[in-house]
């Protein structure tokens, strides 16, 4: 069993003494910023090693594909070499981390799965970006699921319950004035395209079990899990952000309250971080700002990482206790203003001008503000962040191969399971109502299609002066995802 330590050291301050915070502060939430190359990957890597040799599990997105050089040991050379030579303090021991791979397609790594009825319709709804009446229809075909016992696991699901809604109308019950042949038909087309980007990979099963994220390793380090990122923030940036989303939501229903605790159960590193606020709906950004103020008293700690502390909303960054601060660069009038406001947040050091250093910091330097041992705002400190001692660098292919093929959990994900649910229910029930009921003409077929359409329409015409607030309210109801979660309910 290797020692676990019990504080975060980034790296030597100005007179070359080592600069970090405790560990039982670590639940406080953190933020890596800076311009792009100047040491940001680096700075994660450093900190995510600082956990895991804490014994505190990982979970973080790779986002370029190089966080993966976690799995190796590293050969410091050059520059890398001669800032290990001036931390004497430092330990440094090239040494590979108990990394495992995941990957939402599966080609990179164990896939990646969650249920359509575990993410629930405010995370989807977000998802497809859907407007008042069709959220308030999605809304409707999750409370029909309830009710008849319709496991919604992937989208095939969810589109064999729209179509059946489409053609029985009945079956909504109360919730009929929420569900219109319009609303069915366009949430029909956004799944379409959901699928076209890859997404339907994403639901079904096995899903995600929390546990196993948060299970060591055999020498007591905490496991660090990597999401390959690579495709899935430029070609579905939804999707990635989506699911951090639910995996927050998630963490904060299921984890049991842990007060005060020496050191944190689980860091989350959401890299691209602007991609979890920029279009999110107000009413779920709030939901988000509430996760990330209470998650910590479960012992979750939350590292958002972009290129300027102005990505995310002031309610989170007040909720930062560790600010790691590389340099910036300010060319346009916005740029200089928020310049100072970037200093203006870090608690003042006499010993130099914080708004000064921003603009000279080198690559692999930063400003770091902290929280001391009462856990107030630490002066800010000038910091050289120290190498870390896995590879910096992606791995090759056969190395990420050979990862896989040696995970504790290999087989315990890789092959997809399709259980009875909604679709196959759905099916069932259609061919049982055609073998007892004479066939119907096919122009008494075209008949009614026409007549839902025109109630349809008018349905929506009724409901949408009271769509916002049917919605609210529904939204209260549902013991689903982050919404539910947040108002104490239970699935």
């Amino acid at each position: 069993m290797k020692a676990l330590i019990d504080r975060l050291v980034l790296g030597a301050d100005a007179s070359g003494e080592p600069n970090g915070q405790s560990l039982r502060l670590a639940n406080r939430h953190g933020l890596i910023a800076g311009a792009t190359g100047t040491g940001k990957t680096v700075t994660l890597q450093r900190l995510v090693e600082q956990f895991s040799d804490a014994g505190v599990a990982v979970f973080a997105a790779d986002i370029k594909g190089d966080l993966c050089g976690l799995g190796a040991a590293g050969a410091p050379q050059g520059k890398i070499a001669e800032r290990i030579a001036g931390m004497p303090w430092l330990g440094h021991q090239p040494q590979a981390y108990p990394v495992t791979l995941w990957d939402v397609h599966g080609r990179s790594g164990h896939p990646l799965r969650t249920t359509l009825s575990e993410m629930g319709p405010l995370l989807l709804g977000n998802l497809l970006d859907l407007s008042d009446s069709q959220q308030a229809a999605l809304y409707a075909a999750f409370m029909v699921a309830d009710r008849e016992g319709l496991l919604l696991l992937d989208l095939k699901d969810l589109k064999a319950l729209l179509n059946h809604l489409k053609a029985d109308p009945q079956m909504l019950g109360e919730e009929s004035a929420l569900f219109t042949g319009a609303s069915a038909q366009a949430l029909l087309r956004r799944l379409a395209t959901l699928e076209q980007q890859g997404a339907e990979a994403l639901f079904g099963e096995p899903a995600l079990q929390l546990e196993d994220l948060l299970h060591p390793d055999r020498d007591g380090r905490g496991r660090i899990h990597l999401l390959d990122a690579r495709v899935l923030v430029h070609e579905a940036p939804k999707v990635y952000a989506t699911f951090l989303l639910w995996l927050l939501a998630e963490l904060f229903e299921q984890l049991p309250e842990r007060g005060d605790a020496d050191r944190p159960l689980l860091a989350l590193f959401f890299d691209e971080a602007y991609l979890l606020f920029g279009d999110t709906p107000k009413a779920l950004q709030e939901r988000l700002v509430q996760v990330v103020r209470l998650i910590r008293s479960k012992g979750v700690g939350v590292y958002f990482v972009t290129q300027s502390p102005s990505d995310l909303p002031d309610q989170v960054l007040a909720q930062l206790g560790l600010r790691i601060q590389h340099g910036l660069r300010a060319y346009t009038v916005k740029e200089q203003k928020a310049l100072r406001s970037v200093a203006d947040g870090l608690r003042a050091n006499p010993a130099f001008s914080t708004l000064e250093v921003l603009t000279e910091l080198g690559i692999g330097e930063a400003l770091v503000g902290g929280l001391d041992e009462k856990g107030t705002p630490a002066m800010v400190q000038r910091v050289s962040i120290a190498p870390p001692q896995s590879r910096v660098g992606p791995l090759s292919e056969d190395e990420r191969a050979g990862l896989i093929a040696r995970s504790a959990l290999r087989g315990r994900y890789d092959k997809p399971i399709d259980r009875e649910s909604a679709y196959e229910m759905l099916s069932a029930r259609a061919r049982q109502a055609a073998a007892r009921s004479p066939e119907v003409p096919e122009k008494a077929r075209s008949s009614r299609g026409r007549s839902d359409g025109g109630l349809g329409d008018l349905a929506e015409r009724a409901v949408k002066s009271a769509l916002s607030q049917a919605a609210s309210q529904l939204g209260r109801q549902l013991a689903r995802g982050l919404l539910g979660s947040l108002l104490g309910s239970k699935r």
